[in-house]
């Protein structure tokens, strides 16, 4: 790819007629993804924790939007009961699904669980979207150039799977265990790929990261050296979420973009600039820890993912 410093969100295809699901859409990444995809005529469910903020983001995209095609869904990603729940509905009002976005996360916070016992950045940043790709496979299957675009980060390059104590119970490191689970996003979404193609699906995996960009995963993080220096010391030189969310967008809606394509800044160590193809780390790549985090993450989230059978 090219440099694509002058691509915007200007250049997003028409998205008429296109449903999309954005994770975590009522704020940062999440928001700026929401509000590009409405502005080009795509219908978007705003899928998000907290359903009074995500109304009042749906109110702020209509106030410059009159006729954006809004839906808001609540949706837990640490919670795999509220996954299924979000399932569940998707599939008794729509049909189809064309785009997923799995953008919503966590970063550093002290040691918790999740609902079902998972320590809690693994369970929001990568279960629970392993378990909502799986759900919404088929609706996804039936989609017009359906995509799965998996939000990721240039921390995955720092990240690895601590399969002897993957809920931190004998060691935490609140860093550390979100760079684990960038690392499983990456790992997952390139896994995917691989899947998909050996079955013949239509459906894309791609995954893209948004360099530094200032939001309050960093601003909000109730640790207080990442909060001070990624939420104070570092702003200065961050991306605003409107320019971080080119790579996620450019994945979902690009024409020329392949599935197993990872999307990010171009500029120098990935912290800025516009969107371009990018290197997945060594390991992130590495076949063996695919297939290890694909069956772990079945067995621990309970979904297994269903293909088509390929041609002969």
């Amino acid at each position: 790819m090219t440099r694509q410093q002058q691509w915007t969100t200007e250049q997003i295809p028409d998205q008429t007629g296109r449903v999309s699901v954005v994770t975590g859409a009522n704020s940062g990444l999440g928001l700026a993804t929401a509000r590009a995809l409405a502005l080009r005529g795509g219908h978007v469910i705003l899928a998000v924790r907290d359903e009074e903020k995500g109304r009042r983001t749906a109110a702020e995209i209509t106030a410059g939007q009159p006729d954006a095609g809004l839906e808001v869904r609540r949706l837990d990603l640490a919670d795999l009961e509220s996954v299924r729940a979000f399932a569940d509905r998707l599939h008794a009002e729509h049909p189809r699904l064309d785009v997923l976005v799995n953008n919503a996360g966590v970063m550093a916070p002290p040691r918790s669980l999740s609902a079902q016992g998972h320590e809690l950045q693994f369970a929001c940043n990568h279960l629970g979207h392993f378990a909502l790709t799986g759900l919404l496979l088929d609706l996804l299957s039936a989609g017009r150039d359906p995509r799965v675009v998996t939000v990721s980060s240039a921390n995955h390059r720092q990240g690895r799977l601590f399969l002897d104590d993957l809920s931190g119970e004998r060691r935490y490191s609140p860093m550390g265990f979100y760079n684990q689970s960038k690392f499983a996003n990456a790992v997952f979404g390139r896994e995917l790929h691989l899947r998909l193609t050996a079955s013949g699906s239509p459906v894309r995996s791609l995954l893209a990261h948004p360099g530094y960009t200032s939001t309050n995963l960093q601003t909000s993080a109730p640790v207080g050296l990442v909060k001070l220096l990624y939420g104070r010391v570092l702003t200065p030189l961050a991306q605003t979420p409107a320019r971080g969310a080119l790579p996620q967008l450019y994945a979902a809606t690009h024409p020329d973009v392949r599935g197993g394509e990872f999307i990010g800044p171009d500029g120098p160590a990935e912290l800025r600039g516009g969107p371009t193809r990018v290197r997945l780390s060594p390991g992130a790549a590495d076949a063996g820890t695919g297939r290890r985090l694909w069956e772990l993450s079945e067995r621990l989230t309970g979904v297994r993912f269903t293909f088509p059978t390929p041609v002969q």
